[in-house]
């Protein structure tokens, strides 16, 4: 079974990780990995549990202590410092969706937009955006975030962070604990925000769907990533156990 060799980083990428690497204590969770996504590109990680997946992304936002390079639009993120990394129009959505359940909808929105200050008419059009995105978070902005629906909570997870303005999105297993068909729904419009040119880099443990929406995908295991595949490359689960499980060791 042929794959693209992975970790090779394009020229024209305009996001690029380059030897990263991460340890919790003695345990090494990352080992070196390079990565990169194209302009306007939907790229997903894939991998079973304890891949090192959200590790990556941690490591990429400066939230766990990492070595390696990590470039956006040509500049250096700084390694340490995640409002830094956010500032720069990278913005993550983490596992476990992070809102604020004793606060309304709307105040979590606007939590999003911190960065924006006191630019009221720019919060004004981003919330826009967001509200035609998922109409049902408009229905529900006054109503406490955590008596949603966990698709809804996620719907405001990922409008938070639209909130922020982001020119790159990160996402960690967006579909977690959702019924199919709704990860489909919040996968599909993660689609549609790549579509409308926001590149995003998307860790997912429902392969099939996230492979339905992404360009590429990085297959990761034990801590790095194993392969660099196409949608169509992968056929079947049994595909994507080859790849991880022929190379874990």
């Amino acid at each position: 079974m042929s794959s693209i060799r992975p970790g090779a980083v394009a020229a024209d990428a305009v996001f690029a990780v380059e030897g990263l690497s991460a340890r919790y204590g003695k345990v090494e969770a990352l080992r070196p990995v390079s990565l990169h996504l194209g302009a306007g590109e939907l790229v997903a990680v894939l991998g079973p549990n304890g891949a090192g997946k959200s590790t990556l992304l941690r490591a990429i936002m400066g939230l766990t202590p990492g070595e390696g390079r990590v470039r956006f639009e040509g500049r250096d993120l700084p390694r340490d410092d995640a409002r830094g990394v956010t500032q720069r129009g990278v913005v993550l959505v983490p596992e476990g969706r992070g809102i604020f359940g004793p606060m309304s909808v709307r105040d979590n929105l606007d939590l999003g937009a911190y960065l924006l200050q006191h630019d009221t008419a720019e919060i004004k059009t981003r919330l826009e955006r967001v509200f035609a995105m998922f109409p049902r978070l408009k229905d529900r902005q006054s109503q406490l975030a955590g008596s949603l629906s966990g698709g809804e909570q996620q719907m405001l997870a990922i409008g938070r962070a639209l909130m922020a303005g982001p020119r790159l999105l990160l996402l960690d297993e967006p579909s977690l604990g959702l019924a199919p068909r709704l990860a489909a729904e919040i996968l599909e419009t993660l689609g549609e925000l790549n579509r409308g040119g926001l590149p995003v880099l998307l860790v997912e443990q429902r392969a099939p769907m996230a492979l339905k929406i992404a360009a590429r995908a990085y297959l990761m295991s034990v801590g790095r990533i194993v392969a660099e595949v196409t949608p169509d490359q992968i056929s079947s689960p049994r595909d994507l156990a080859r790849y991880y499980f022929s190379h874990d060791h």
